[in-house]
């Protein structure tokens, strides 16, 4: 089995209706996660209005195939983008998750150019994070909307929390051929620690697509090496 990752960075997503899109939703996947990337996506829309009657809602709240369903209507019908950052760009990271996210959304917003962008708050302080998103975009007349669970209040960030989550679903798919199942990704899901205790026990070093400078990486090294003692002595 190889110990590798997904070649990973910015996905270009096809669209034929490009032209006199102004307003743009941005969301992210996987931001909690200890294993595989971080998605973070947006869609761009000349009206929000326009994804009136879709079914459009946060990502959360659909099954697998209702969000394959709606993210093939999204990415035909509008422009999108999607910003993958593996493990090791998430470990290497200088400043905190926030702010990292932050220059991810306007990553996003870059590749899109909006007159406005709705986003949905990471940081406790939504306005800071759409003033933090705003400085990183470099675009001084971007109009920001930053508040919390805005996928859930805009349709325009729910859709492109479609578009996260679909993609990172299917990366968290590319790392089970690779490596056998890993679960969700997420530190709740008891078949991610399965995953993550056997590596670590086999290896003796956590998985390349495991986020190593997670607490939850620490704790599986510690009682998988609390195990190893127990069974020597």
């Amino acid at each position: 089995m190889l110990n590798r990752m997904p070649s990973w960075g910015i996905i270009p997503i096809p669209c034929d209706n490009t032209d006199q899109m102004s307003v743009c939703g941005v969301d992210e996947a996987g931001k909690g996660s200890v294993l595989g990337p971080m998605v973070t996506a947006g869609v761009l829309v000349v009206d929000p209005s326009e994804l009136d009657g879709l079914g459009m809602k946060d990502s959360k709240q659909l099954s697998p195939g209702r969000r394959e369903e709606l993210y093939e209507i999204i990415v035909k019908r509008w422009k999108t983008a999607a910003v993958v950052k593996s493990p090791a760009d998430i470990d290497s990271r200088p400043g905190t998750m926030n702010t990292f996210t932050a220059s991810c959304h306007a990553e996003v917003i870059q590749r899109l150019t909006p007159a406005k962008a709705y986003l949905d708050a990471c940081d406790v302080n939504a306005a800071r994070f759409g003033t933090i998103v705003k400085s990183f975009s470099g675009l001084s007349n971007l109009e920001i909307v930053s508040e919390h669970k805005a996928d859930d209040k805009f349709l325009i960030v729910g859709a492109a929390s479609i578009v996260a989550k679909v993609t990172r679903d299917r990366l968290i798919e590319e790392l089970s051929n690779e490596f056998g199942s890993v679960g969700s990704g997420y530190p709740s899901d008891p078949a991610t620690i399965a995953f993550l205790e056997e590596y670590v026990r086999r290896t003796g070093t956590p998985p390349s697509c495991a986020r190593r400078t997670w607490k939850t990486v620490d704790e599986v090294i510690a009682r998988c090496s609390q195990q190893s003692l127990s069974d020597f002595f």
